[in-house]
């Protein structure tokens, strides 16, 4: 698939937008920061590996520094789903589920057998569902569960009076059992995640499972969107088990992120990063179109010297004007250094980030406006050189089918893709 047709095709729809999108912007919540310079860091400089950045990044989120955890880091559908339903099939007391995409395919039905398998074996299944995200799901697979004994709800259901709040969905995507174990990362449940990436049909994702007392931040993420969708408080031994440390994986901490007046979690961790990065930083995102302070950030790291690679998704992206929006402002990050891949196999579904080789985090939270200003979000954080690596050594192999962008090409691009851009730029806010 080649970019023109994508654009002739998506133009209309951008126009359209920018003239829906911009009355609609007026009745979300006014929080945005419009300026083109958000932040500074203040103080003294920190390494990503250092206690005293664990320190900075605890204090500005508020996510509580976890030692004593172990992980594992899960690569696309055929190692994440066997994880996941084996995750499901382990639980003996209770199960929560949280995400923002449940669609269609065997998986689907899978993800639904077992949890009513659980569920009828006499464990408290919770299951959350965003109303937006699950709209393609089919409806008999909740009618199943909630006959099973599956406690089904569903997180700002989409209504005429409420209009506002449609455009703030929870974006998580977690899993716990008994309180002990967790997942969490970019996946969906959906054909479009299973397999290997191996063609369009099956997309490219990212995912962990953990153990040891990080799992108490990841039932917090679940818990806090359960509360609001239902008024019900979970508590106990069956949820908040006592949970001994695990094999040691470096400290963590889980980050959750909500929509509201100023700054979100997301947005204050990874301009923190971002800005202590002294040597390399590798950015995968799905959907990549920052505003003018994090295009600033990435910048301003590379004219300091720091290897700054971005990988976003190629031609097979799912949402094409997110795409056009993100390629406004190549110019810029080229100029300054910045080293840019367009994903050529498939959708590329992963929300990573490493930096320096010293911390990483894995999780929901993609570079946009919607992950740092509108949507609930989670993402673990773990200071791991062992983890770092693992996790630039997929990075390497993803860049080797990948498409570089170059300063040359990009300037000999076609004059309408200029105005295209730009007038995607216009929607960023709600990109």
């Amino acid at each position: 698939m080649k970019l023109g047709p994508v654009l002739a095709r998506t133009w209309p729809v951008l126009a359209g937008a920018v003239l829906v999108g911009g009355r609609y912007a007026a009745d979300s919540l006014r929080h945005r920061r419009d300026g083109g310079h958000g932040y500074a860091l203040r103080g003294a400089d920190l390494h990503v590996g250092s206690k005293d950045f664990l320190y900075a990044a605890e204090a500005l989120t508020g996510a509580p520094i976890s030692a004593g955890n172990d992980l594992e880091l899960l690569i696309n559908g055929d190692r994440i789903f066997p994880a996941f339903l084996e995750t499901i099939d382990g639980a003996r007391r209770s199960i929560n589920l949280l995400t923002f995409v449940y669609w269609r395919g065997d998986i689907a039905q899978q993800v639904a057998d077992r949890l009513i398998r659980r569920a009828r074996d006499g464990v408290e299944v919770n299951v959350l569902l965003d109303a937006f995200g699950t709209a393609k799901m089919e409806p008999k697979l909740i009618r199943d569960m909630s006959a099973a004994g599956v406690t089904v709800a569903r997180f700002r259901p989409l209504k005429p009076y409420a209009v506002a709040r449609m455009n703030h969905r929870t974006h998580r995507k977690v899993l716990v059992a008994d309180g002990e174990v967790g997942m969490i990362g970019g996946v969906g449940i959906a054909e479009e995640w299973t397999g290997d990436a191996q063609d369009p049909d099956h997309w490219r994702d990212t995912h962990v499972r953990v153990r040891g007392p990080i799992v108490r931040g990841l039932q917090g993420a679940f818990a806090e969107n359960w509360l609001e969708a239902t008024g019900d408080v979970l508590v106990g031994e069956d949820y908040l088990p006592e949970l001994p440390d695990a094999d040691g994986a470096g400290p963590m901490q889980l980050v959750r992120s909500s929509a509201g007046v100023g700054d979100t979690d997301a947005e204050a961790l990874f301009y923190l990063a971002i800005a202590c990065a002294s040597e390399s930083i590798e950015l995968t995102t799905a959907y990549f179109a920052p505003r003018p302070a994090f295009v600033e950030a990435l910048a301003e790291a590379a004219k300091r010297g720091v290897a700054v690679r971005l990988l976003v998704p190629g031609e097979h992206i799912d949402k094409p004007p997110v795409r056009i929006a993100g390629r406004a402002v190549y110019r810029t990050l080229l100029d300054a250094g910045v080293r840019i891949w367009e994903y050529g196999p498939t959708m590329l579904h992963a929300k990573t980030l490493v930096v320096d080789g010293a911390w990483s985090t894995v999780g929901s939270v993609n570079f946009d406006n919607r992950s740092f200003q509108l949507n609930d979000e989670a993402t673990l954080c773990v200071q791991s050189e062992s983890f770092a690596a693992d996790l630039v050594a997929q990075f390497e192999k993803d860049l080797a089918v990948s498409d570089e962008i170059t300063g040359d090409d990009w300037s000999d691009r076609p004059r309408r893709f200029r105005a295209y851009e730009q007038l995607a730029v216009r929607l960023r806010r709600e990109l």
